[in-house]
């Protein structure tokens, strides 16, 4: 072949490349097959570095010095906080790439096809919630722009026609990205990470300009326990809220990778941003005590020079939205395997109604509900954790997955177990919902694990120990023995 029609070639190649990117991606929750599992570990490292580059990473740093950490100590919490949840999300991603279906798909392998309609549907709720935060906090973000822009300070009903302009938009974009599908995610992600990587460092810098660095060096040290709890509110704030979407995007890594790289691939995509992120909060809040960091849009921007205003609150809109991307595209796979009989492309616009009906409650209904909801989704992390627990000890036995049996609902399929359920499965699931929710209980308020929030590390605990003295780890007896058909192999 001449060097002419090389370069023709390559060139109708890109081209084909780049009209993929624009066509809506079919496949559902079924397995991807093997043959088109080709993604490398670095797809999910620019996916996992956009979704967590938010400038928004800045309050939860403030959160974890909490007026008792140093700087040091609050870096450390942060990186072994962060990189190690996400390794988490990694390992989650391994699932995904055996059996190539999403996480909650492969999680009736684990609960059994009617069992696993429970975390399912938390998962569903849970996701649906942080999706409306992100939109109604986007909306904050181009209502506080028209604040500069006309010197004085708005409302959602003093602008109502800006509110609802930011909700469409910023549910459109994330449909055009998260409703064509995988292909498209990753390659936004990617670019997005370039741009907004770019002007969010710009922020970050600046706001370095504004540290007492005098101040940092010389705080005082906080105490072991302090430590302990900052890395697991960094852990619970990131990776753990993350894990049941990790074989979403796993699912489409070839088999040939190594399932350490699928971990070190997620845990500094994501660790890098936050530690960046997180670890700028800490420094403003130990230089910067009176700072509000349950109001970040209004109160970064203070700590900026007059003209990255705007540029800072562009930096948040878009921030969510490559966070809003992932959420959306998991939870509609999440909410096929409800059982819904629609495309994937359709699930996804559904979750953005409900969005956006949220979004709209919010800003002009209730607006004092606002905390509340998060206090509610926030509960869920409970049962999620719960989730993760099984789901994670389970995949230490089990390395295939049946994609044809994923797929079937009723007594044929070989994760049917006992009336559709894998009670062992479902049982420590619940145990460990009972154990983390009653640290909620008066007599159990004031102990150290409540006081420090950390019910989803009880819950894990005790998740954990139940599911492996109920046997769990032993093979269970399926409903019909299907041997080779549809088996996939971790390579």
């Amino acid at each position: 072949m001449s060097d002419p029609q090389v370069a023709s070639t390559a060139a109708t190649e890109e081209a084909d490349g780049f009209r993929s990117l624009f066509q809506v991606e079919e496949r559902g929750i079924e397995a991807v097959p093997p043959a088109e599992q080709t993604s490398r570990p670095k797809e999910l490292f620019w996916i996992w570095f956009a979704g967590n580059i938010s400038i928004l990473g800045l309050p939860l740093g403030i959160w974890v010095v909490a007026g008792v950490l140093n700087i040091w100590q609050a870096l450390l919490a942060t990186v072994i906080g962060s990189v190690g949840s996400f390794a988490i999300v990694g390992l989650v991603s391994i699932a995904g790439q055996r059996g190539g279906a999403p996480s909650l798909t492969l999680s009736r392998a684990t609960f059994g096809v009617i069992g696993n309609f429970f975390p399912t549907l938390v998962a569903i709720v849970s996701r649906w919630g942080w999706e409306t935060v992100n939109t109604v906090t986007a909306a904050f973000a181009i209502i506080s722009i028209g604040s500069i822009i006309t010197g004085r300070d708005l409302l959602p009903s003093d602008a109502p026609i800006v509110a609802v302009a930011a909700v469409l938009a910023f549910l459109l974009l994330t449909l055009a990205v998260s409703g064509l599908g995988h292909k498209t995610l990753a390659a936004v992600q990617q670019w997005a990470t370039y741009l907004f990587g770019a002007l969010t460092l710009v922020i970050v810098v600046a706001l370095a300009f504004r540290i007492d660095w005098q101040v940092v060096f010389s705080a005082e040290s906080g105490p072991v326990s302090a430590i302990l709890i900052a890395i697991g509110t960094v852990a619970a704030g990131t990776g753990i809220a993350w894990a049941n979407s990790g074989a979403d995007l796993g699912r489409y890594q070839s088999p040939s990778v190594k399932p350490s790289r699928l971990v070190s691939a997620s845990a500094f995509g994501a660790g890098i941003p936050l530690v960046i992120m997180i670890g700028m909060g800490s420094l403003i809040a130990i230089t910067e005590p009176n700072f509000d960091p349950s109001n970040p849009l209004a109160a970064i921007p203070a700590l900026l020079p007059p003209w990255m205003s705007i540029p800072f609150l562009l930096a948040a809109f878009f921030g969510l939205l490559m966070s809003n991307n992932i959420s959306v595209y998991s939870s509609g796979l999440t909410l096929l395997t409800l059982g819904i009989k629609t495309r994937r492309f359709y699930a996804v616009m559904l979750e953005l109604v409900a969005s956006f009906v949220g979004s709209m409650l919010f800003l002009f209904v209730f607006a004092n509900f606002y905390d509340a909801f998060i206090g509610f989704i926030t509960l869920l992390a409970v049962p999620l954790v719960a989730w993760l627990a099984v789901f994670l000890l389970d995949m230490i036995k089990r390395t295939r997955y049946d994609s044809e049996a994923l797929l079937v609902m009723g007594p044929t399929s070989r994760y049917w177990y006992r009336g559709g359920v894998e009670w062992r499965a479902l049982a420590a699931w619940f145990i460990g919902i009972v154990a983390g929710y009653s640290l909620r209980l008066d007599a159990l308020a004031d102990s150290w694990l409540a006081a420090n929030g950390l019910d989803w590390a009880l819950t894990m605990v005790v998740t954990a120990v139940a599911y492996l003295v109920f046997g769990g780890l032993t093979s269970t007896k399926l409903a019909r023995d299907l041997p080779g058909r549809g088996d996939r192999t971790h390579a």
